[in-house]
């Protein structure tokens, strides 16, 4: 029998419209959304499935916007198909789906604590002040050499090891330049600026870790039911006290996706189910291994192929 992984998306997978498909067609989801209204007191279902690009752009929406499209959709594949993970795994925002799925922490909790982690991480560093970039065709250990040589007592370091051969960078915008520029002296041509609001993954984040440590504390987490892959070790974690300091360790370290994939992989996990909005994380999958099967749930088409 193939072991199962349930793999849920983050920031940057957003869309305007995304999950309404899958809140009119199934009753599990709609509850959902309703859920969420009521644990932050706002109409996030119309900021989804009505609401601007701009609108859904601003991180303390994103976050709990993708989070309620994930869980929305999971929910349906529970009723729809009784599928279960052996193993669950999330990008960045994403490890607080899994953590949902495994049973650590409650929904209406989670979309409360991940729209605080969306305004603190946009408050820690004023706009402009710091960038993240996308790094092609690069081996970690060179990208963590120029990084190092191009700091000059600013921040600059890889925030996402996603796939071979791309890796995000993020620090001071001027750093992050610098180390853009090395790069291609090097030959690294496939070198960009991402259009995003705050420099995720690195040492500026400090303020919104600490910020969002008090938060977490208050919270409570239950044991866990599934493993869930952490964004810092890319190990198994089953310890609920150890799932809370991982999401605050989580939002200065790097994500280490592709090691994630690779784990999950030495594990037996053949099938991918991407859970949530768009195919970012499938996509990724797909260059990290063109021996694993990848499903994309996020729509009533979706739920059909998988049944």
């Amino acid at each position: 029998m193939n072991k199962t992984a349930f793999i849920f998306p983050g920031q940057g997978s957003q869309y305007a419209g995304m999950g309404k498909d899958i809140f009119l067609n199934f009753k599990a989801a709609r509850e959902v959304f309703e859920e969420a209204d009521d644990a932050l007191g706002i109409m996030l279902s119309t900021i989804c499935f009505d609401g601007s690009e701009d609108e859904l752009k601003l991180t303390a929406n994103t976050q709990p916007a993708i989070l309620a499209t994930s869980i929305a959709v999971l929910r349906v594949i529970q009723e729809e198909t009784g599928r279960k993970a052996d193993f669950l795994a999330g990008h960045s925002l994403g490890e607080y789906s899994a953590l949902v799925s495994s049973g650590a922490l409650r929904f209406s909790d989670a979309v409360r604590i991940v729209r605080a982690r969306g305004t603190f991480m946009q408050e820690a560093v004023p706009v402009g002040t710091g960038a993240m970039a996308a790094i092609l065709g690069v081996d970690p250990e060179t990208l963590e050499n120029i990084c190092s040589e191009v700091a000059q007592d600013e921040v600059v370091s890889p925030a996402n090891f996603n796939s071979p051969g791309q890796i995000v960078i993020a620090g001071h915008a001027s750093a992050v330049n610098r180390a853009i520029e090395a790069a291609k002296m090097r030959g690294f041509r496939k070198a960009m600026l991402l259009p995003v609001s705050a420099p995720f993954h690195c040492g500026l984040m400090k303020p919104a870790a600490d910020r969002l440590a008090a938060i977490i504390e208050k919270n409570e987490f239950m044991d866990m039911n599934f493993p869930v892959i952490s964004n810092v070790t890319a190990k198994p974690n089953s310890d609920a006290r150890r799932a809370a300091s991982l999401l605050v360790e989580q939002v200065c370290a790097p994500v280490l996706w592709e090691q994630s994939v690779n784990e999950m992989i030495s594990l037996g996990v053949e099938d991918f189910i991407e859970i949530g909005p768009g195919k970012v994380l499938g996509g990724l999958v797909k260059r990290i291994s063109k021996d694993v099967n990848i499903f994309n749930v996020e729509d009533s088409s979706g739920m059909t192929a998988l049944k």
